[in-house]
Formats: C-alpha cells, sequence, structure tokens
C-alpha cells in the first residue's frame, strides 16, 4: 500500500512539473493607450482651459503630477521569445524624432538602451525577471550628479501585467533621487 501511495505522489508530481513548465509566460504584444481618468482632472471652466489642460498632460502619463509609467499614454510592445521592445512617440510631429525604443532581453541579461535628450545621450541598462505571470524590468539611469558632476544614478522598476487580454497593468516604482521621496504610480493601458 505503501509502495503504491508513493508512485502516485511520483507521477502526480511528475504531471505537476510537466504542467508547470508547458505554462506560457503573458505575451505583452500589441498597441495601447491610456483612458484619462475625468475624476482625477479640475473641471475646466471652459474649452480654452480644457485645451491648454490637454496640452499640460501631454501623452507622457495621467493627469498633471503624475509622472505614469514614463512610457507615454499610447505605447507599442512588440514580444518574441527572447525580447521585449517598447516603443513610444516622445518628441511632437514638428520635431521630425523617431519614437523612442527600448529593447529588453527577456532571459535576464544585462540590455543597454541609448536614448539622445536634452543635452546628449543617456545611456539606461535594464534587467528583466519573471515573478509568476508579471514582468519586472529594472532600470537604471545614469546621470552627472548636478553639485559634484560626478556619475549618479536612478532606479526605475516597472512591473507588467495583464488584467484581461485588453488590460495591461503598468506599476512604476521610481527611486528617491538626490534624497528626494520614492515614488510608485499605476498605470492601466487599454488595447487599440
Amino acid at each position: 500500500m505503501r509502495l503504491a501511495v508513493s508512485a502516485v505522489s511520483v507521477v502526480a508530481g511528475a504531471l505537476c512539473a510537466s504542467a508547470v513548465a508547458g505554462q506560457t509566460r503573458p505575451d505583452f504584444s500589441g498597441r495601447w493607450t491610456t483612458q484619462p481618468d475625468p475624476a482625477a482632472a479640475p473641471p475646466a471652466r471652459d474649452s480654452a482651459a480644457q485645451g491648454a489642460r490637454g496640452a499640460r498632460g501631454g501623452g507622457r502619463g495621467g493627469p498633471v503630477g503624475d509622472m505614469g509609467s514614463g512610457w507615454g499614454s499610447t505605447i507599442t510592445i512588440a514580444q518574441d521569445a527572447g525580447r521585449l521592445t517598447v516603443e513610444y512617440m516622445y518628441f511632437v510631429r514638428g520635431d521630425m524624432q523617431p519614437p523612442l525604443r527600448f529593447i529588453h532581453a527577456l532571459d535576464g541579461s544585462e540590455t543597454k538602451n541609448t536614448v539622445m535628450m536634452g543635452r546628449g545621450v543617456q545611456v539606461q541598462t535594464a534587467r528583466t525577471a519573471w515573478r509568476g505571470d508579471t514582468l519586472v524590468i529594472t532600470t537604471m539611469h545614469t546621470f552627472p550628479h548636478p553639485e559634484t558632476g560626478q556619475p549618479a544614478q536612478s532606479e526605475v522598476i516597472r512591473a507588467l501585467s495583464l488584467e484581461s487580454a485588453s488590460s495591461l497593468v503598468v506599476e512604476t516604482t521610481r527611486a528617491g533621487v538626490l534624497g528626494g521621496p520614492a515614488s510608485t504610480t499605476r498605470t492601466v493601458y487599454r488595447k487599440l
């Protein structure tokens, strides 16, 4: 009897292990956009104020004061077995700049993305890790310390998960920079 129970336990364990190994990771591919929360923005007094508020809110996140995911209000994600690519427009059409593109290796290896912004080239170093069905991207931003000129770093962690096939959640945690407080935002994108 004891041998039969042990054999059943081994077979059940093997079936569970093969089921876990056969699971696929979520696919975040698609074109996604945020839907602004009307309750988060103060009411406009006239249509000119409404247009100005929309311009201030820009395409870079949620309402004024909310940095959102940091990826903009409309993003395009491409994913294959080895990498995840996030692309979004940062500049306006008149700037004649291509969209920003960030490529992340899904095996956890280090990736470097270079962005030309403001006063020169910025290099962002990132690693990914799966936590269940959530993809966590940890990015280190290197910048010159404003007082010393020495290299300083800031960490941004984005956790991507699907609430449904048409709802992407990006929780973004920014470490405190130069003694400032850390912050966390939650941005919900809807599939276009």
